[in-house]
């Protein structure tokens, strides 16, 4: 997954279809902005690039977090612990 598509998933959920598509086309033009200003050429981050930035542990008490909000109630163990 590019990093486009993820920022384009991320956004989808909190503010819709077209304004996601909106935001996206916003920042591929502020990246060919800053890559033709700055002679750079463009370097993909990844898809997972955000998850790696904000942190795992974060990303896991976000998930837990909406799942207790759904009404389940969730234990974690580490995947090596049976």
């Amino acid at each position: 997954m590019s990093s486009a598509t993820g920022r384009y998933r991320r956004l989808v959920g909190r503010c819709g279809r077209r304004r996601a598509l909106v935001a996206l086309q916003h920042s591929i033009i502020v990246s060919t902005w800053h890559m033709f200003t700055r002679d750079k050429e463009y370097a993909d981050l990844g898809g997972d690039y955000f998850l790696e930035r904000t942190g795992k542990t974060r990303a896991t008490r976000r998930l837990v977090s909406q799942l207790n909000h759904l009404g389940f109630q969730v234990s974690l163990q580490p995947v090596g612990v049976t």
